[in-house]
């Protein structure tokens, strides 16, 4: 947990130099004040706002109790064996099946299930998959993803918006240089940014977790086949926004191509599932 702190610390150090890089190469000591407010704004919006950013890419809603009782119900009874704060509940209308944990600790966290998910898995599955959720939360796993994936949104967001910036020599209105020369380099910034940050292994890590907590990894490896056709069969679009997020979920929402493929830290679902079956038959 400590690590992970001194990961996120260390994280929004360095994105910090690069925007004072970006504002120096771009416009010289002048450019540097500029370029120090707008790394303060990205890093503090990241780290607060991080839960937020990552559930309005999903356009999900909080439900308590009466909206998901089922859902409610797992979560709570997972969260009580943990010993552990109850995250918020939220779900998300789109019918892929997925879900993504975010926040900045086990009191700020939230847990986002998508429709498609809360329809395909049955009960044993589901709160496989919501414990695998929970042990992102309680391992503090979700600061660094959570912090990096609303830092690469945010830069996304520049780079496109830079595009429209124009630049110092040009003499009619629209996009200028300057601004196509920072969405060539802002893009895969931002991708590297959540490549760097995350690892594969996080995943691996959860799986195990999560299975201690059910006592039941084979329904998690049953849970993952089942992910892995539904996110095949309803890949998400190709937005920058959902890319940024896909990081935080269970499952690659893509099909490993496009924007989806730059921003992938997801191991292959086949190992997780072998890692799952041994592990259940070393039981």
């Amino acid at each position: 947990m400590r690590f992970n702190g001194a990961r996120t610390a260390a994280l929004i150090a360095a994105l910090s130099a690069l925007m004072l890089a970006i504002g120096f190469a771009f416009g010289g000591p002048a450019g540097l004040p500029a370029a120090l407010i707008v790394a303060l704004g990205v890093n503090g919006a990241a780290y607060v706002l991080s839960d937020r950013i990552a559930l309005r890419s999903m356009r999900a809603h909080p439900v308590g109790e009466v909206e998901a009782p089922v859902l409610y119900r797992l979560v709570r009874e997972l969260s009580t064996a943990a010993r552990q704060p109850m995250p918020r509940l939220y779900v998300s209308e789109t019918l892929q099946p997925n879900a993504f944990a975010t926040g900045r600790n086990p009191r700020n966290a939230a847990v986002c299930c998508t429709r498609g998910v809360l329809r395909m898995l049955d009960e044993r599955e589901l709160r496989a998959v919501l414990a695998h959720e929970l042990a992102h939360v309680h391992s503090r796993d979700i600061l660094i993803s959570s912090v990096a994936a609303a830092i690469a949104t945010v830069i996304t967001c520049l780079a496109h918006l830079a595009v429209f910036l124009p630049g110092p020599s040009d003499d009619e209105d629209g996009p200028g240089l300057l601004g196509a020369l920072l969405l060539l380099v802002l893009g895969p910034v931002a991708a590297a940014v959540v490549q760097m940050a995350i690892s594969r292994t996080r995943e691996f890590q959860a799986d195990a977790a999560g299975a201690r907590l059910t006592g039941d990894p084979l329904a998690l490896a049953s849970a993952l086949r089942k992910l892995e056709a539904g996110t095949r069969a309803m890949p998400l679009p190709q937005d920058p926004e959902l890319a940024t997020t896909s990081a935080l979920m269970i499952a690659d929402p893509f099909r490993g191509i496009g924007i989806g493929r730059l921003f992938s830290t997801h191991p292959p679902t086949a190992e997780r599932i072998a890692r799952l079956e041994r592990m259940a038959g070393g039981r």
